[in-house]
């Protein structure tokens, strides 16, 4: 990172920050005194921050070193730029979750040996939602980061519902005729799900009802389709997903006694979040991608050389046939307005999410549906009505689908959302995991470039790879990778000046220079996936 850049973020920082004596906060300049702005900039800045604004993006790999602001209790209150290691491990620590799955679980040998996830929020409260279960009436364990946008409302309800979605639509006949029959008659139901539930979490009981009712009418309809094994997996993950988003939006228009059911039901459906799932069943490794989250496999090869793979394509305006097929599904004369400065009418960056039903639905439908008195400020919803909304709906959540046979090569599965690909690589990502996982320090080749160059220059190449030799200090991969993706100088080294800073952002900034991330990393048996291929004698590529 360039120091001359470091320096004027640094003093940009600084002079945007004003203390109120007498209020015991501090405040930025940049805050408006209109609510409604105000709200744009905290709630939808998925929406209205771009890359060039934030100083970053997927082409350019800087990290900004930015100065936080402490508060203090005082009127005498002071300006500080330095959290210690103890605090900087503390707060990156906070969210981690580490869990080993046994590798026979009474039915059926597991190719997941461990997974490992943490979490760094941006937004205050965090948009970003993570989940992770085994079915237990089928085979699998599934995997998910959801990244939610104005607000966390759709995120959280989607990390908590999707899965079961998924899972029943798996279900054989036999399966779903039974937990319907014990509905039917009041007895204890078949348990779905073993969840694996992160630090912090929690659910949105008061909806527990409402969703297990949607839930039902959807093991229901698949009953009536008399399949008696199930569906594939493919379709079980595009199914579920677009049943999920459609009684989004059906709950957000049907009457509800309870006023924090109907509340909630409105938030969801206004606010908006991308998924990434995976299902792993034996060496079959399935995935959905709806949005800029990302599933990256982790490969190595027979000479120890790590490479990336990606499983999935970002759904957003720097994708080329991702802005065709937005284009092509609305007339000609909008083609030059359906996508604006990179953002969908204008105003978000993913082309496909959950919820989000501001570009889903008709301006009448809104209109009747917000008029139907909620209050829009308490429910912390702003509702702009796009310019050229002409021909709704702008957005879907079809997820694009990736089906891969798990080799004894593919190590590891990296599923992130875009918090972490705005700052890193998808191979930088891997190497990290990778130097993680062996202990190895991983040199890349001097390039032709690099062979002839001059002292200072010299210096500066081996100053780079005597940084990279520095041992892991994150027992948590992913704790690992969120720390080199905020903390890492031009050398490829941890700069404790910079992670600080960048961790110590007060909340009306931070979001200006990054993201929330959520990373989970989720570890292959390879012993196990070589034992498949020999006693199947199948060849593996």
């Amino acid at each position: 990172m360039s120091s001359t850049v470091s320096c004027w973020i640094l003093h940009c920082v600084k002079n945007e920050v004003v203390c109120l004596r007498g209020q015991h906060r501090l405040y930025s300049r940049c805050l408006s005194p209109n609510r409604s702005s105000s709200n744009v900039i905290r709630k939808r800045t998925k929406l209205l921050s771009s890359p060039s604004q934030t100083g970053l993006s997927r082409t350019d790999n800087r990290v900004f070193s930015v100065q936080k602001v402490f508060r203090h209790s005082s009127t005498e209150e002071k300006l500080q730029f330095q959290l210690t290691p103890v605090q900087i491990n503390r707060i990156l620590r906070a969210n981690e979750q580490s869990v080993k799955i046994p590798e026979f679980d009474g039915k059926n040998l597991n190719p997941v040996l461990k997974f490992e996830s943490n979490q760094l929020p941006a937004n205050s409260p965090n948009e970003d939602r993570r989940s992770a279960a085994t079915c237990l009436q089928t085979k699998g364990m599934m995997f998910g980061v959801f990244d939610g946008h104005a607000g966390y409302a759709c995120a959280q309800a989607v990390s908590e519902r999707l899965f079961y979605y998924i899972a029943v639509a798996l279900m054989s006949q036999k399966n779903l005729e039974e937990i319907e029959f014990a509905m039917e008659h009041m007895k204890p139901v078949l348990p779905i799900l073993q969840w694996y539930k992160p630090p912090k979490h929690y659910i949105y009981r008061e909806s527990a009802s409402l969703y297990l009712d949607h839930l039902r009418v959807f093991w229901q309809e698949l009953i009536d389709h008399d399949n008696a094994e199930g569906m594939s997996t493919d379709d079980s993950l595009a199914y579920a997903f677009k049943r999920l988003d459609s009684d989004i939006s059906l709950e957000a228009q049907v009457p509800l006694d309870n006023d924090i059911m109907r509340n909630m039901a409105i938030q969801v459906a206004f606010a908006g979040s991308t998924a990434c799932v995976a299902h792993v069943d034996n060496i079959d490794l399935h995935v959905a991608n709806s949005g800029d989250c990302r599933a990256i496999l982790g490969v190595q090869e027979e000479d120890g050389s790590w490479s990336s793979l990606p499983l999935t394509h970002d759904h957003n305006a720097l994708n080329p046939s991702e802005l065709a097929r937005v284009r092509s599904e609305h007339p000609k004369s909008e083609e030059n307005t359906v996508v604006t400065g990179d953002r969908l009418l204008g105003l978000l960056m993913p082309l496909r999410a959950f919820g989000d039903v501001c570009f889903k639905w008709s301006k009448e439908l809104q209109q009747s549906i917000l008029e139907n008195g909620f209050d829009l400020e308490t429910l912390d919803i702003y509702h702009y009505a796009p310019p050229n909304y002409l021909t709704p709906p702008y957005l879907n959540v079809d997820p694009e689908l990736t089906c891969h046979k798990l080799r004894p090569q593919d190590k590891f599965l990296i599923l992130a959302t875009d918090g972490l690909w705005d700052m890193l690589s998808n191979d930088e990502a891997v190497r990290l995991v990778a130097e993680h996982l062996t202990g190895i320090h991983l040199e890349e080749p001097v390039a032709a470039s690099e062979r002839q160059v001059k002292l200072g220059q010299m210096h500066s190449l081996l100053l780079k790879r005597r940084a990279r030799a520095v041992p892991s200090r994150d027992p948590n991969v992913a704790t690992h990778l969120i720390r080199h993706s905020i903390g890492t100088n031009e050398y490829g080294e941890i700069e404790q000046v910079q992670l600080a800073a960048m961790m110590s952002l007060p909340e009306d900034l931070t979001r200006m220079y990054r993201d929330d991330i959520t990373v989970t990393v989720v570890y292959f048996n390879s012993d196990l996936i070589k034992a498949h291929y020999k006693e199947n004698n199948l060849r593996f590529l």
